[in-house]
């Protein structure tokens, strides 16, 4: 037991002194921490309102060339199917509200993840979708940028 207890200890340790701790786990008043969150809450938000709002240039501005979707049915999507996919004048998504939403801070990485319930219209008829995202951020060369997302959809009730 006390073999187990150190062994546990020890790798915790190694962690710690990596630096590989994620930032929630740090102190949550570090003023850096605080307007990096804001900053990523922000670009989040902003880029959820550009895709309702179908503004293709505010979406791509959010996004790396090299982004990668990976849909509920695991259906892989690039920059371009994406952004061609949601402001297709098939579809029309309503506002929409994010809840559960956390974010991660990992050095030049952060997850993003919460919940939605979307609406909309595709091909004039209504739809519901209810999932929860993580969103992998990635900063380079100073910039913030969605690399990925993943969804996983929950059944309807």
């Amino acid at each position: 037991m006390f073999k187990k207890y150190l062994s546990t200890a020890s790798i915790l340790l190694a962690i710690v002194s990596l630096g590989l701790l994620p930032a929630h786990a740090a102190d949550s008043t570090d003023p850096k921490r605080v307007a990096l969150v804001a900053q990523l809450t922000k670009l989040s938000d902003d880029w959820d309102a550009a895709i309702v709002r179908k503004d293709k240039a505010a979406i791509e501005a959010n996004m790396a060339e090299d982004f990668r979707q990976i849909d509920g049915d695991g259906d892989i999507e690039t920059k371009t199917s994406f952004v061609n996919g949601v402001v297709s004048d098939k579809l029309e998504i309503d506002p929409y509200k994010v809840e559960d939403f956390e974010i991660r801070l990992y050095g030049n990485v952060a997850l993003l993840s919460g919940r939605t319930k979307m609406t909309g219209r595709y091909e004039g008829m209504p739809f519901k979708s209810h999932y929860r995202y993580i969103d992998i951020y990635a900063q380079r060369d100073g910039k913030w940028q969605i690399v990925s997302v993943q969804i996983s959809k929950i059944p309807q009730q």
